[in-house]
């Protein structure tokens, strides 16, 4: 296991996070973990450290995608994990917040799944 990626996975609707399940599935190079809110994926993101974020933008609670990612850019036992906005909010402005906060990528749903591959792939080598 640990020369697995742990990949964590960041979205409020579970649907979205079995489909991101379905895409990594069969590749044993990664360890896949789920949060559904922000405040989740802080904790989880401390706690676990993952090697990559997979964040939605819009969840409900306290913190939505683009403050989780501006907590955890700001702390230095997380600044450094990659994190990619996997999100609906696909104008330019949504783009340039979610650059602001500190992502490290961005992917519009609905995604292609080798998309979201090939970027995990380069942002994990």
């Amino acid at each position: 296991m640990e020369s697995k990626k742990k990949i964590l996975i960041v979205d409020d609707h579970e649907r979205l996070r079995m489909l991101v399940l379905a895409t990594f599935k069969g590749n044993d190079d990664y360890h896949i973990i789920e949060a559904s809110s922000g405040e989740d994926a802080i904790q989880l993101a401390s706690s676990e450290n993952p090697d990559l974020i997979l964040m939605d933008l819009m969840m409900p609670g306290k913190f939505d995608g683009l403050e989780a990612t501006r907590i955890l850019k700001n702390d230095q036992n997380t600044q450094n994990i990659p994190i990619v906005f996997l999100t609906a909010k696909g104008q330019e402005s949504d783009i340039d917040r979610g650059y602001q906060a500190g992502a490290n990528d961005y992917i519009v749903k609905p995604f292609s799944p080798t998309e979201l591959i090939q970027k995990v792939e380069k942002l994990l080598l």
